[in-house]
């Protein structure tokens, strides 16, 4: 286990490795996330629906993983990584794989403390520990200043919705 980033024990947090249990709670802070963002309400509702049973079974056996770190017992922040199959590519030109950060969130009631680049930075140091050599990430306006200033830098990514009409944005 990583120690806890400087900003998250300077702040009086703990931290710990997400577990199964915590499938409610990355749902909610995920819904939250998106719905800070600018989301659409009703289309949250329903990629939470189906995140939820997506979820479970990478929760269980490891393919998702991540942090929270808490004030005592509460849960105040958190954040999800996953490895991603990728080819072998300019940025990882020897492996097969990438890191993949998500559900970046921290509580309302505790942010502008570091949290986030706290989060970022055990992130980073799990992605190392396992071996991966390249990561990425989909920030919201929020989250692009964190991760600008650890570093983390725009790509030349592209996306297009392939079907407009089945879901409101």
């Amino acid at each position: 286990m990583i120690e806890p980033a400087i900003a998250l024990t300077a702040a009086g947090l703990a931290c710990r490795p997400v577990s199964a249990s915590d499938l409610e709670l990355i749902c909610q802070q995920r819904e939250a996330m998106f719905l800070e963002a600018g989301k659409d309400a009703q289309a949250l509702r329903l990629m939470t629906e189906h995140f939820r049973p997506w979820l479970a079974p990478r929760l269980r056996d490891g393919r998702y993983y991540g942090f929270i770190a808490l004030a005592g017992a509460e849960p105040v922040a958190g954040i999800g990584l996953m490895n991603l199959e990728w080819p072998p590519h300019p940025s990882h030109p020897t492996m097969g794989e990438r890191g993949y950060v998500l559900n970046v969130y921290v509580n309302p009631s505790h942010r502008r403390r570091g949290l986030a680049a706290g989060l970022v930075q055990l992130a980073e140091a799990e992605f190392t520990r396992r071996g991966l050599q390249f990561a990425v990430l989909h920030a919201t306006a929020a989250g692009q200043p964190v991760y600008a200033q650890a570093g983390w830098a725009g790509t030349s990514e592209m996306a297009k919705r392939l079907d407009a009409g089945a879901m409101p944005r």
